[in-house]
């Protein structure tokens, strides 16, 4: 092969995308060794040996070797294990895989990396699609499970909390209601999913959404546990149903590839809607009644 001459920038440009595929390499090997399931370690290997074959495209230019990123290959693997796959695997690609610009003549001189910046997003997405993700099948069980539990509990406690002023009294009422509204909620989920025929598995798709929905209350009620007034309590309450709504968004987003904002604002102003609702049912709820605790 001649040798072709790069200047100082385009020889660390190379090298910055030679340290990325063979990092994901690691990452797409290492998940891979993890799963039971013989289709997605094949799918993730295959995926690993295209980054590998990337890598010794850049090094046949570049002439070094260079050092996987042990703190990405870890922090990926974590996610992957705790989040799921397709997510873990859609946030590297995803995020840290941002369209860049590069030098014109860096293109001319490496004929093959307009095929490889083309086509590599499309090409693993390609093969992500065809990951069979137990988690993933259940996301609208679950979606069922958070959403229910943020617009009834944030509207409940804010009710509650003009109503009865008092932060422990809120707390048993919330979490006695939780609990029986999450066994309903996983019940209704099961004869629902039931009687529909679906794919997944009734008995699976309760236990998600009960557990989302009881998990979700838990962290709503956690602020009226510990804190005195039952204002500020609320108060914290609005702040972890915002945080919730939040990475939640982010997560489906992410591993659903649909718009985040526009689906964070809806759920945000569906449940805080409900709340101001409540804040004023419980209000006049308070004065009718004359409900002094």
């Amino acid at each position: 092969m001649t040798e072709i001459m790069f200047n100082p920038s385009q020889i660390a440009t190379l090298l910055f995308m030679q340290q990325g595929e063979i990092t994901e390499y690691y990452i797409y090997k290492k998940i891979a060794a993890a799963q039971k399931d013989t289709n997605t370690r094949e799918l993730l290997t295959r995926i690993a040996e295209d980054e590998l074959g990337h890598y010794r495209i850049w090094k046949r230019y570049t002439q070094q070797e260079v050092v996987p990123n042990t703190f990405r290959i870890l922090f990926y693997y974590l996610i992957a294990r705790v989040l799921g796959i397709t997510f873990a695997i859609k946030l590297m690609e995803g995020v840290e895989k941002k369209p860049r610009s590069y030098d014109k003549a860096l293109l001319d001189k490496i004929p093959e990396m307009p095929e490889i910046l083309t086509n590599q997003e499309t090409h693993e997405r390609e093969l992500i699609a065809l990951i069979d993700e137990d988690r993933l099948k259940y996301t609208g069980s679950i979606v069922l499970g958070l959403n229910d539990a943020l617009v009834e509990f944030v509207g409940m406690l804010a009710g509650l909390t003009f109503a009865l002023q008092n932060s422990q009294i809120i707390a048993v009422a919330g979490l006695i209601t939780g609990v029986a509204a999450s066994l309903s909620m996983g019940s209704s989920e099961y004869l629902s999913q039931k009687s529909e025929g679906a794919a997944t598995d009734p008995k699976k798709a309760a236990l998600y959404t009960g557990l989302t929905y009881i998990a979700t209350v838990a962290l709503l009620i956690l602020p009226f546990l510990v804190l005195v007034s039952p204002y500020y309590a609320l108060l914290f309450t609005l702040m972890v149903a915002v945080l919730v709504i939040f990475l939640f968004t982010f997560y489906l987003s992410v591993a659903e590839d649909f718009p985040f904002w526009r689906r964070f604002a809806e759920m945000l102003a569906i449940s805080f809607g409900i709340a101001a609702i409540s804040f004023v049912i419980g209000l006049i709820i308070r004065t009718v009644l004359h409900v002094n605790l």
